[in-house]
């Protein structure tokens, strides 16, 4: 299951809340280097680490899960394993999130069949930065 370019266009041209499950506060991060880099291309990112729930960084609150963000979220961008993903997807599927991304090495093929019969776009083993850079 590949995504395609008109998809990839249509989500960054959509989404404008990214919840970031997965985010680290170390700057040398992927997590983090990707959620500052879609933040500073106009993007609003929640983090969501449950170890670090109630801290403030990059400006947004982190939340434990995404049960507990109090407004709604466009996309959810998973930095976990693959096996990780498949309750992530479900929480994104309860929430009503539009998208799943699955970061790069990250491949779930169950969840993203559970996802996309719930009417959620997917998008996997790809890099939300990399994939936004291309296109700036």
């Amino acid at each position: 299951m590949r995504a395609s370019d008109s998809l990839i266009d249509h989500i960054f041209e959509t989404m404008r809340t990214i919840a970031v499950v997965g985010f680290s506060n170390n700057p040398s991060r992927p997590s983090h280097y990707v959620a500052a880099y879609l933040q500073g291309h106009g993007y609003r990112i929640v983090p969501v680490n449950p170890g670090l729930e109630g801290q403030e960084i990059l400006g947004e609150t982190v939340y434990k899960d995404l049960a507990s963000i109090p407004f709604p979220v466009d996309m959810v961008d998973i930095f976990r394993t693959s096996e990780a993903a498949g309750a992530v997807t479900d929480e994104a599927i309860a929430i009503g999130a539009k998208v799943v991304w699955m970061q790069q090495g990250v491949i779930n093929e169950e969840a993203a069949r559970r996802a996309e019969a719930a009417g959620l776009s997917v998008v996997m083993d790809r890099c939300s930065k990399m994939e936004l850079g291309r296109r700036r």
